[in-house]
């Protein structure tokens, strides 16, 4: 005997997601009902809900729903292009909003803040890119500059592009920065080699290279806290 299905308008004012959202706040909801309200509908059998709590369970975390293609979305039984399209829409907006959070002039303290700033932008990307965060005798952050997008296993850096825009922004100091789409937090020989080239270069022009982090969804190496530096 299949399970009575109730649809939310037949639920209580209180427990509706977007009655509740109004009565109690954003924070009340859960994931699955903030994605109900993304979605709006479910089907005959099924409410937006309980829709949402089965793709959930899909996925380890939000961030795993986030990366989801439109054709694996759609690959769920009641998501359709419309409903695929705006749960992809919201969690890219959500992203951005992590990466504006960590707005321009934050001091650097520690290895965790730069892991704080930089991953929204880098930590869940499919392939490799070299960022530098350019730095004032503050140590605040001045710049944020990609330079260098490359393969799945790989990026190459430009000695002279970094220190160019290290003398036009006026920075005293740099941070290095790249992820690794692998997850492993393990330094490459290239790794190594190209932050010991980009030191080198650094204390000719009196610009130190404060760190180097690779970054992954989760996690981070420093070489600083590693001991490398």
């Amino acid at each position: 005997m299949e399970p009575t299905h109730f649809p939310i308008t037949n639920w209580s004012q209180d427990d509706r997601p977007r009655e509740k959202l109004m009565l109690k706040g954003k924070s009340a909801l859960s994931d699955a009902e903030l994605i109900a309200i993304l979605i709006g509908s479910g089907s005959r059998n099924e409410s937006a809900v309980d829709l949402s709590k089965r793709i959930l369970a899909s996925v380890d975390t939000l961030n795993s729903l986030g990366k989801m293609s439109l054709a694996q979305l759609t690959n769920f039984k009641g998501i359709g292009e419309a409903k695929a399209i705006s749960i992809i829409a919201a969690l890219e907006l959500g992203r951005r909003r992590r990466a504006e959070d960590v707005g321009e002039l934050v001091k650097i303290t520690s290895s965790k803040l730069v892991f704080e700033i930089m991953q929204p932008i880098i930590g869940e990307l499919p392939h490799e890119e070299f960022w530098v965060l350019f730095l004032n005798n503050s140590n605040k952050v001045i710049l944020k500059s990609q330079l260098s997008k490359g393969g799945i296993s790989g990026t190459i850096v430009d000695v002279r592009l970094v220190f160019k825009l290290a003398l036009e922004t006026g920075a005293t100091g740099l941070i290095l920065c790249h992820n690794h789409p692998s997850g492993l937090l393990k330094p490459s020989e290239a790794d190594i080699k190209i932050t010991k080239s980009l030191k080198i270069a650094g204390d000719s022009l009196d610009v130190k290279v404060l760190d180097h982090l690779i970054i992954t969804e989760t996690k981070y190496y420093s070489f600083v806290d590693e001991g490398i530096f």
